[in-house]
């Protein structure tokens, strides 16, 4: 089965690349009789290799196009009509680029209104080829799943009536999505005996990771009251991390919310547990950001480490900086840097969080936190790929134990790359206990839900307005 996945996604590509290779080889002759250059002209070898090779480079520029906007991202579950939509719209992006890189200043072009016929017909013929062979390919792969070469090992987490009417419904209605139902796990103390009769049973809901892993578990679909508030949050973070898809029954509020996206008609309604949190490019253009921007930082401000480092070693004795285990990304933990603001031995009596008129911080160090000095060393993090200049502060091991205890779902926040600065940071600020913490959690967590480059900018903006205004502490 995994052959055939391979065997289908490398049609999909293939199929992506043919079809610009073919589109730019006809836009060529096109082009040359849009332009009245066909009489006399001689196709020769040299031009036959001009044109491959151009060609070549156009179907590159199309396949890396394609897969930074997310086009080959869970290719089995792909509608065509909704294909042929975001086609028609990728398509006028690059036909617009290469336009301005490419054809723009033609010298065959003498005429404004031949620039618009050239860019019209090459999107045109783009986007048809484009769309009839993706159709071909997008049909081929739904084939494999209908007929069952291609399918998904499903895990239905719910014990009740409601479990094995879901069951009956995705059997009835969701065979085009490749669900293959291998099992369910106990929720409360009640087990339907028609679901046990019908699917195996695999224990208790608490065994969803090791049950994920031992399974191959691709898709979960939690079939329980989705006003079970409680019992939803302590799934979601049980699989927090996981590689599986995970869907819930939406109840009428949510519909009527809007949050139940329907993308097969047929198909059974269900709130998908959104797993990319940015498209491609922007994840992409993220992480450009933090090492371009983190390496003009030190290089530019060179003058203010040396300033800041000078002051800190004036300030007390000890060293200049200070470093300390924090929990990043997936959970690893790695050793950020800070400019030492407190006095040696700060922790002596073991970890503890800081306050207004906290004694353990030097005269500069109050300073230093009040501007941000002291986490300009972080940006070597950000260039070693352990932080983001955006994103949740990250925190020691010993304070998430006690979050997680209040406010387990603080494990999402570990989704993510933590950052120099982020949205709770600034809309609450530095937290002095563990309260505090949970209660900026929820700014966080709006972050991650709805990050995008727009809302980084948005949060650097207002970290900008904290350092000039000297609210930091």
């Amino acid at each position: 089965m995994l052959l055939i996945r391979r065997f289908q996604y490398a049609k999909l590509v293939a199929a992506d690349f043919g079809a610009a290779l073919l589109a730019w080889m006809c836009f060529f002759l096109l082009r040359k009789y849009l332009l009245n250059e066909m009489t006399g002209y001689r196709f020769n070898e040299a031009a036959l290799f001009d044109l491959i090779s151009s060609a070549l480079v156009i179907a590159i520029f199309w396949t890396v196009l394609y897969i930074l906007i997310g086009e080959y991202r869970d290719i089995y579950r792909k509608s065509r009509l909704a294909e042929i939509i975001r086609l028609a719209r990728v398509s006028a992006l690059g036909a617009v680029v290469i336009f301005f890189a490419l054809l723009l200043d033609d010298e065959g072009v003498d005429n404004y209104r031949l620039y618009y016929k050239t860019i019209t017909a090459y999107f045109l013929l783009h986007f048809f080829i484009t769309a009839v062979l993706r159709t071909w390919a997008v049909s081929s792969v739904q084939r494999q799943i209908r007929n069952g070469r291609i399918s998904f090992p499903t895990l239905l987490v719910g014990s009740n009536a409601l479990a094995l009417n879901t069951f009956h419904e995705l059997a009835r209605t969701s065979r085009h999505l490749g669900l293959n139902l291998v099992g369910f796990t106990r929720v409360g103390d009640t087990i339907d005996p028609d679901l046990a009769a019908q699917l195996p049973a695999r224990g208790s809901f608490k065994r969803l990771p090791a049950l994920v892993r031992s399974l191959k578990i691709e898709q979960i679909v939690i079939a329980i009251e989705p006003r079970e508030h409680q019992l939803i949050q302590e799934l979601l973070t049980l699989l927090e991390g996981t590689t599986a898809r995970v869907s819930i029954l939406p109840d009428l509020y949510q519909m009527l919310l809007g949050s139940v996206k329907v993308h097969h008609l047929f198909g059974t309604p269900l709130i998908e547990i959104k797993q990319d949190l940015l498209p491609v490019w922007q994840a992409v253009l993220k992480r450009v950001v933090d090492v371009v921007g983190s390496a003009l930082f030190i290089l530019l401000a060179s003058w203010v480490y040396a300033l800041t480092a000078l002051m800190v070693k004036l300030s007390s004795p000890g060293p200049v900086f200070y470093r300390q285990e924090r929990i990043g990304k997936n959970g690893q933990p790695f050793r950020i840097i800070k400019f030492r603001s407190m006095y040696l031995d700060a922790e002596k009596t073991g970890p503890a969080l800081s306050s207004d008129h906290d004694p353990r911080i030097t005269k500069w160090g109050r300073f230093m936190r009040k501007v941000r000095l002291d986490e300009l060393p972080q940006f070597w993090n950000v260039l070693k790929g352990d932080m983001s200049i955006v994103g949740p502060r990250p925190e020691r091991q010993f304070f998430i134990d006690q979050i997680v205890k209040i406010a387990p779902h603080y494990r999402h926040l570990h989704r993510v790359r933590p950052g120099l600065t982020s949205l709770g940071q600034v809309k609450y600020g530095y937290a002095e206990t563990v309260e505090q913490m949970v209660e900026r959690l929820k700014f966080d967590i709006l972050y991650i839900e709805n990050m995008s480059l727009a809302m980084d900018f948005r949060v650097l903006l207002y970290t900008l307005k904290i350092i000039v205004e000297g609210r930091g502490k």
